[in-house]
């Protein structure tokens, strides 16, 4: 339990603090017990100290973007959980080709300011529910575009407190990782160099994509997105059709019946749900496929 004083001591940052947070408000999946505290932080100097606070008081934190790509518990999550809010939703145009934006900023509203300057190369992340922070750290990718395709840098707060920047070639992206997967680093805004295009030539991929998405994907209902990873040489959702798996359930959590690679909240789902039907998922297909399919969503809490 985190106590009153500390609480009080992050009470004086530039930040909105709440308790008890239901998490599945804040949650593509519309899943999760409460926060302990959930803090909307709105500028560098209030993350900073708020972090730097948790840490010299042994109190956890948990970084949040959009909510999409995450599991949470259904009991919830101890210590803070900290959203970028303010200056993190910053956007504006570096120069002719490069769009610069804090970590907060949805992709959607990103794709959004490209398309309005005509700068082309994020039609891809149309539709991708997630944040520019999120986006990085997992490096996403759609429809055969990836963000290591157009970033250009990410500013980040080190584990010391220490504001530095990753250009391009240091970012290490691969496949759903990047130099920041599994790191305490925290991704404070991105840099991404993209190419002028016709406005009405970006528009219409942006829609042709988005017509994709809303035809094979289960958009009408919650979710966290593509549950596992792409298995080397295969298809994780066609492995799973195969096995007969399309529409498995427990409790509220379903195998979509319209697209394979994703666990729907039909109602009501709990965490735990979501846990079982992923387990089952995984044993069949390693049973029946011999392939091991990892999860792409996170479990936090």
């Amino acid at each position: 339990m985190i106590s009153s004083e500390f609480i009080e001591m992050i009470r004086g940052e530039e930040a909105e603090i709440s308790l008890d947070e239901p998490m599945s408000l804040h949650t593509t999946f519309r899943i999760g017990g409460n926060a302990d505290v959930f803090c909307e932080v709105k500028t560098r100097t209030a993350l900073k100290n708020i972090v730097s606070k948790c840490r010299e008081n042994g109190v956890p934190y948990f970084l949040l973007g959009l909510g999409s790509n995450i599991l949470v518990s259904d009991s919830g999550i101890g210590g803070v959980v900290i959203k970028l809010e303010g200056e993190f939703n910053d956007i504006s145009l570096c120069n002719e080709n490069t769009i610069v934006c804090g970590a907060g900023v949805s992709l959607a509203g990103l794709c959004v300011y490209a398309r309005k300057y005509s700068l082309g190369g994020l039609e891809f992340a149309w539709g991708i529910p997630g944040s520019v922070g999120g986006a990085i750290y997992m490096n996403a990718g759609a429809y055969g575009g990836e963000i290591k395709d157009v970033a250009d840098f990410a500013e980040y707060l080190d584990t010391d407190g220490e504001i530095k920047k990753y250009t391009r070639d240091e970012l290490d992206f691969g496949y759903r990782h990047s130099v920041f997967t599994d790191t305490d680093k925290i991704i404070l805004s991105a840099g991404f160099c993209l190419t002028p295009k016709n406005r009405d030539e970006i528009n219409d991929r942006m829609q042709e994509l988005m017509d994709r998405r809303r035809t094979k994907q289960p958009t009408n209902h919650p979710s966290a997105g593509s549950v596992f990873k792409r298995p080397e040489g295969y298809y994780a959702a066609a492995l799973i059709e195969e096995c007969g798996l399309k529409g498995y359930g427990v409790g509220g959590a379903v195998v979509s019946p319209k697209h394979s690679g994703f666990i729907v909240n039909d109602g009501g789902a709990t965490a735990e749900d979501v846990k079982a039907v992923i387990a089952h998922v995984k044993e069949v297909v390693k049973e029946k496929k011999g392939v091991d399919l990892q999860c792409e969503v996170k479990f936090i809490g």
